[in-house]
């Protein structure tokens, strides 16, 4: 079985792996239409997968009022605020902004679950935390002027978003530790949380909200990207991190996921063939080093 610590990590690759091509089509369809149609491909995928695992069977009505609510917190408000704030400072500063996340779970973890770090833990601790935000603070390059180093709209905006995402994340999966500890399939609580925040999206959209209509018409170029960026990002990403959440201290799971900052920056690189600049490198050497503490 996987060691709780590795499944965040790879869940933050996930993340890293569908920022890129969701950044296109949410910029085309909007923040709002590209998370449902994104929250309706990942359904139904999890429920395939659910009832072909029989993980569905874990499930019982005193677990799905908690599942709703961390859907509609942590999916629906969260992962809609984070690709609004995408769409308005690009991949690289709302991954700074959303990697504050690991700061609110460990203080949440601290507050209602007790757990917290001692020794060389909380060194490595600080270490991945300082390593993410310098490798994005700094790893712009000064001639960078692509379409994602653009700023669209108010920049407090943005910023807002972005920390109300990271906020939203560290609720909606603390909250859940009791209960994935007691046994619940992690497939079949992403499949409850995921279709919640179906609901609630398509009710925004039943209410006749302009912004919840799509900007433009989905094209068949799109509905891959969405596709991908559902299975890769929500159904394979988001599972995981139940599953480690279940297995793993709440506040670790967290710190490690907050890397995918560190894995965006050299898939930046491969597609625009550019070298980070010295605050990445710099970045990513301490993230490093400070999850080679943490796993010790």
């Amino acid at each position: 079985m996987w060691r709780p610590e590795a499944l965040a990590l790879i869940a933050a690759t996930c993340w890293a792996v569908a920022a890129l091509f969701s950044a296109p089509a949410a910029q085309r369809l909007g923040a709002v239409a590209f998370s449902r149609w994104r929250m309706l491909f990942a359904s139904l995928l999890l429920w395939a997968l659910a009832i072909w695992g029989g993980g569905w069977r874990s499930l019982d009505a005193s677990a799905f009022g908690l599942l709703a609510v961390s859907g509609v917190i942590g999916i629906f408000v969260g992962d809609t605020a984070l690709f609004a704030c995408m769409n308005r400072l690009g991949p690289r500063r709302s991954g700074v902004l959303f990697a504050t996340h690991a700061l609110f779970s460990l203080l949440l973890a601290w507050l209602f679950l007790s757990e917290s770090l001692w020794g060389w833990a909380l060194v490595g601790a600080g270490m991945l935390v300082s390593g993410v935000m310098l490798a994005i603070l700094r790893g712009r390059r000064n001639d960078e002027d692509h379409a994602w180093e653009q700023t669209r709209g108010r920049l407090a905006v943005g910023v807002s978003l972005g920390l109300l995402a990271a906020l939203c994340q560290s609720v909606a999966t603390l909250m859940l530790k009791p209960l994935m500890a007691s046994g619940i399939d992690a497939v079949a609580g992403s499949a409850m949380r995921m279709s919640t925040a179906f609901g609630a999206h398509a009710l925004l959209w039943l209410t006749g909200w302009s912004q919840a209509r799509a900007r433009l018409a989905m094209r068949w170029r799109e509905a891959g990207q969405v596709f991908g960026s559902a299975a890769i990002a929500m159904a394979l990403g988001m599972t995981l991190i139940l599953q480690a959440m279940k297995l793993g201290q709440a506040g670790v799971v967290a710190i490690l996921s907050s890397v995918t900052p560190i894995v965006v920056l050299p898939l930046l690189w491969l597609v625009y063939r550019r070298r980070p600049a010295w605050g990445a490198w710099v970045g990513a050497t301490l993230a490093v080093v400070g999850t080679a503490l943490i796993l010790r």
